[in-house]
């Protein structure tokens, strides 16, 4: 069975999708079978894979996740081997207000996935930058999170939302989400600040914070706009090295 892993931070701009993406090609660079549900009505995981909205018209997440398509008819395979994707659609934002009122609502992620969960060795999920009933989707749909934390102090108070957002999770609808591990994203070992979060959240975190810190690199910023993972764009690059030791961490975790 997959291991189900949301991406999610509550607070924008952390390199979640970077980290959601990247992490998904090299799982998959490394002989995993991996599949990448974009669940954030923005939808830049897809388009960072080469996804155009206007193609895809009909074939998202959002049909899937209403009821409308199976997760078979909206799988799409990504320019990266191994790497398979369900695309994002802004409707996605319409969806939390379709859902409000029915029974099971925080369930219907979890029911859309179910499927495909023996036919792949990761899924990831790539949530909404905000607290809403998507984000809750997703976390009820994942077996652990992965929380990118920026190297500000800003970051800091980020993490410390999710978790309650987690715990509530589990507390109140019976869950079991565990914390795969915070990442520290944005990181510039030239910067005082940045080391000092870095040493705060290894301190301090009660959990598992990952050894690799993921540098500011004008290559990870300039793949999506290629529409290719970093492993793709730029193999050599500080980022792309970074991305690929996160996912060895991550699949040493297995063990």
């Amino acid at each position: 069975m997959a291991r189900v892993i949301a991406v999610c931070n509550q607070k924008g701009g952390v390199g979640k999708t970077t980290t959601a993406t990247n992490l998904a090609a090299y799982l998959a660079r490394m002989g995993k079978k991996v599949l990448l549900l974009d669940f954030d009505p923005q939808s830049n995981a897809s388009s960072g894979l080469g996804h155009e909205i206007r193609s895809g018209e009909g074939r998202s997440i959002y049909e899937g996740v209403i009821g409308k398509k199976s997760i078979f008819e909206v799988i799409r395979p990504s320019s990266a081997p191994g790497l398979d994707f369900v695309p994002g659609h802004p409707n996605l934002a319409g969806a939390t207000i379709e859902l409000l009122n029915q029974q099971q609502r925080e369930y219907y992620l979890e029911k859309f996935m179910k499927p495909a969960l023996y036919l792949y060795d990761y899924i990831l999920i790539d949530l909404p930058p905000s607290v809403s009933l998507l984000t809750i989707n997703g976390l009820v749909a994942a077996h652990e999170v992965l929380i990118p934390v920026q190297c500000e102090y800003y970051g800091l108070e980020g993490l410390g939302q999710i978790l309650e957002t987690v715990d509530m999770i589990n507390h109140n609808l019976g869950r079991n989400i565990k914390v795969a591990g915070a990442l520290l994203t944005m990181y510039d070992s030239r910067e005082q600040l940045s080391r000092e979060v870095a040493r705060e959240l290894r301190r301090h975190f009660v959990g598992h914070v990952y050894e690799v810190e993921i540098p500011r690199a004008i290559a990870l910023a300039e793949a999506p706009s290629f529409s290719k993972p970093i492993c793709l764009y730029d193999p050599e690059s500080i980022g792309a090295r970074a991305y690929e030791r996160l996912a060895r961490e991550v699949i040493a975790q297995e063990k």
